[in-house]
């Protein structure tokens, strides 16, 4: 108890297991195998996604009734969740209010998120949530912060919406250059298919043998930009199988789901994960410009349209193979490079601007927050 400040009168610290009702059986995990585009209740899951699918099991035994906290063991990310539902990941808890009379749900939800959940260590996050104290003011108190800090939010959170809107109309807006350019080069040059003018693969190794190799997982790279967000060695990242083997003379492809444009050009040699492709260019092809040819939105539509799988789609290898670009002399792809750099650096300008701004929004949700927990709101 050293670590909890003191709280104002009418307010008490109180345990875990005396605000919530954990449920002591497993919720019902539906199979993936059952997932529908459409149904009746969505399937959530504990990641950043949340709504995964949909289904039509409503048997209560399949089903979690609405106004729930859900805390994913794995993850550590926490949702409130005010509609019906099935469970889509294994480690997803279950949580409610121990007694409505004395607890708002949505008050100790707000709490959760004050706690910095995500700075837990990554193994038994459940056992030390159910450590936790929660400040308890009395229950009128608790509705009068939750309406509070919903205006708050909620306004926040459409300042927020517009600085996003700002970074996504900045990413169309490169996405249209790119098109532009490649189109007009298409209509002056020859095409060649891909495998003419690159080396497909890498070389396959085991992370055990090279641990302090750099590795990308796909998760280490942003979507649309390619942009590594990510630095790990392969023992930091504790991975332990097979990884591709790459240099800094190679664009790597993203193969899984397609339509998130993940291709990048890493500038060091490392490993990654197989669902990257190894791509070495040949004589005559820059790699930066395979690699802005590959990130256009009509190479990545063609590719995703073409791609196999629904839940986990991936490129059609023998399409991206035979895939057919335009293939300008040299100087000329390096004309178009140095082109595309300067207005990628200006629209990165503009996005970073924008994800300042957010930031201070995500710090001042925050630091609201604090205040909300200590009484001070």
């Amino acid at each position: 108890m050293s670590e909890l400040h003191t709280l104002p009168d009418g307010w008490e610290w109180i345990e875990f297991s005396k605000v919530f009702d954990t449920p002591s059986s497993k919720p019902y995990q539906i199979q993936k195998t059952e997932y529908l585009e459409n149904g009746l209740l969505p399937i959530i899951d504990q990641g950043k996604e949340f709504i995964i699918g949909y289904t039509n099991f409503v048997e209560k035994k399949y089903s979690n009734e609405s106004n729930c906290i859900i805390f994913g063991d794995h993850t550590r990310q926490i949702k409130y969740v005010d509609f019906d539902f099935v469970i889509g990941a294994d480690g997803t808890k279950i949580l409610k209010e121990e007694d409505k009379n004395k607890y708002d749900l949505k008050f100790l939800y707000f709490q959760f998120l004050s706690k910095k959940i995500e700075s837990l260590g990554y193994s038994r996050h459940f056992k030390l949530v159910k450590e936790m104290f929660f400040a308890i003011p009395s229950l009128e108190e608790q509705k009068r912060i939750v309406a509070k800090l919903d205006n708050l939010f909620a306004k926040i959170d459409e300042a927020i919406a517009l600085h996003q809107k700002n970074i996504d109309e900045a990413n169309v807006f490169m996405a249209s250059v790119l098109n532009d350019v490649f189109v007009e080069l298409e209509e002056k040059y020859e095409k060649k298919q891909l495998n003419e003018i690159v080396i497909f693969g890498g070389k396959n190794i085991s992370t055990l043998e090279y641990p302090n190799l750099i590795y990308f997982s796909l998760e280490d790279v942003e979507a649309q930009t390619g942009k590594i967000l990510n630095y790990k060695t392969a023992n930091e990242a504790g991975v332990k199988g097979t990884a591709v083997r790459f240099d800094e003379n190679v664009v790597l492809y993203s193969k899984l789901r397609p339509y998130l444009n993940k291709v990048i050009v890493p500038n060091l040699e490392g490993c990654s994960t197989t669902e990257l492709v190894v791509l070495k260019p040949k004589d005559k092809l820059d790699k930066y410009f395979l690699a802005s040819y590959l990130r256009s939105s009509n190479i990545v539509n063609f590719l995703n349209n073409d791609s196999m799988g629904a839940k986990m789609p991936r490129t059609n290898m023998k399409t991206f193979r035979d895939l057919e670009i335009s293939f300008p002399p040299y100087e000329t792809q390096q004309k178009v490079v140095s082109y595309l750099d300067e207005i990628s650096k200006k629209m990165e300008k503009i996005k970073q601007i924008q994800k300042e701004k957010m930031q201070s929004l995500k710090a001042l949700k925050a630091s609201i927050l604090d205040q909300a927990f200590k009484g001070e709101l």
